[in-house]
């Protein structure tokens, strides 16, 4: 049992020098400068909803659109755009749809199915977190939620 031991540690040593020295003298690390356009789409939504936020907090379009360039896209508001539309079709979080809608509204590219999230802010300003739509509006039919969250905006939730 002894010698089980001790060839086990020994081996345990020897296959983490082993380890150590592959890992950082023959193939150490090799840091890329790569190009935001190779992130993976999550990781381009996570920017763009970054850069919506900027934009409610300083109003700067153009800056905003130089900001999402680096993500090589061709057309910056039909990209916002589809992002929006995405995030909403998914019933992602509604603050992060109420910046994109933002954005989305401040390129032009405001659609019927944004209309309901573009009432959730006012220009220059943080969108209002609203918990109870966001719980209501996913638990309703997409056909059904325009209607349902104008009537519980107006305060006339509880008169049917």
């Amino acid at each position: 049992m002894i010698r089980f031991l001790i060839s086990l540690i020994v081996a345990l040593v020897i296959g983490a020098a082993i380890g150590l020295y592959f890992g950082w003298v023959r193939f150490p690390v090799q840091y890329l400068n790569s190009p935001a356009s190779s992130l993976a789409d999550r990781y381009k939504d996570d920017y763009t909803i970054m850069v919506a936020t900027g934009y409610l907090k300083d109003g700067d379009l153009g800056g905003a659109v130089d900001r999402l360039r680096i993500l090589g896209q061709a057309n910056i508001p039909a990209y916002v755009q589809g992002v929006t539309e995405r995030y909403i079709s998914n019933s992602q979080d509604a603050n992060d749809i109420a910046y994109l809608v933002a954005l989305s509204e401040g390129l032009g590219r405001l659609t019927p199915i944004m209309q309901p999230y573009s009432q959730l802010h006012a220009p220059g300003q943080k969108p209002l977190a609203v918990t109870t739509t966001v719980v209501i509006m996913r638990r309703m039919h997409a056909a059904n939620t325009v209607a349902h969250v104008i009537r519980f905006r107006s305060g006339a939730w509880g008169s049917d």
